[in-house]
């Protein structure tokens, strides 16, 4: 991969750690499907902040939701029969949740309690949904990754209206994984995680897709998972293969590769501190949760409704 100019490397620090406490050393039947039988004591994804500054993540294999405080202290919000993975508000109480054994999922904070928000779709259920993101409108853009790969690129894009009406707006991805939208909100980043690429999705007035291309292309064992844009235009790209996140132009050109401790699993990023100017990226194998301070701050996060 050659680039005209180098791309600057900072290192990620860890901002907090899992406790001990929390961690489950035993088999799971996600870890036996997605890591090799592996034990995986959590594997964290779906990194959302709340208006008080605290981080919220799923753990996806024991089916649990943390808060972490501003100080980097842990509080388990709720435990169920799920694999929650993406989450985004649907108001100050409530949270949405791709859980990829049951479908759209909402949380309410204040309770712990969790229910179905949508299931499945004409009867069926989902492959295996993935992460979301809430455009100004309302509309809701939403992936169905489930075990798809370049061996069987059936992958969805899915799109939920406010009014109820849900379409497909791609049906083609070989492991369709995080989502973001530009400032302007006229073009939706889908990570293609076993393409290793990130593919660009321009949304028409009419509500359709079209042109839809091949924006970035990453390397090594495992391609690109979370997105996240800034106020500048620039995407962010967790690459868990490498440990990296890359921080793109808007030609798709590396400005700035922020790098994990070695062994590190970057999936999943959110913006937060005081200016919204502090990254947090998820290290799902490791528990942990990284960060680095940038100069621009991340773009405004829109909230569903309810």
């Amino acid at each position: 991969m050659y680039f005209l100019h180098a791309p600057q490397i900072h290192e990620l620090e860890l901002f907090s750690s899992m406790p001990e406490s929390f961690r489950r050393h035993e088999r799971s039947a996600w870890a036996d499907a997605n890591r090799a039988g592996a034990i995986a004591d959590s594997f964290l994804e779906g990194p959302v902040f709340d208006d008080d500054g605290n981080l919220y993540v799923s753990d996806i294999p024991w089916g649990r939701i943390f808060r972490i405080d501003p100080k980097g202290h842990w509080t388990l919000i709720t435990e169920y029969d799920g694999e929650p993975n993406g989450m985004k508000f649907l108001d100050a109480g409530t949270m949405l949740i791709t859980d990829y054994k049951n479908g759209l999922m909402q949380l309410d904070i204040s309770s712990g309690r969790v229910s179905p928000f949508l299931e499945r779709r004409n009867s069926e259920r989902f492959k295996g949904v993935n992460d979301l993101v809430f455009d100004s409108e309302g509309n809701l853009y939403f992936t169905d990754q489930g075990q798809s790969g370049m061996h069987d690129p059936t992958g969805r894009l899915y799109r939920l209206r406010p009014g109820g009406q849900l379409d497909m707006l791609l049906s083609n991805v070989p492991s369709p994984n995080g989502v973001a939208l530009s400032p302007d909100g006229k073009v939706l980043y889908l990570a293609v995680t076993r393409g290793n690429c990130v593919w660009r999705v321009p949304l028409l007035p009419d509500g359709s897709v079209a042109k839809v291309g091949q924006f970035f292309t990453s390397y090594g064992p495992s391609g690109p998972d979370g997105l996240a844009v800034d106020a500048g235009g620039r995407l962010l790209i967790a690459n868990p293969g490498l440990g990296y996140v890359w921080v793109l132009n808007h030609r798709a050109e590396p400005e700035l590769v922020l790098r994990g401790p070695t062994g590190a699993s970057t999936t999943n990023l959110a913006f937060g501190g005081p200016q919204r100017k502090d990254l947090f990226v998820t290290d799902s194998t490791n528990g942990n949760i990284l960060r680095a301070s940038l100069e621009t701050a991340g773009l405004n996060i829109f909230h569903g409704a309810h």
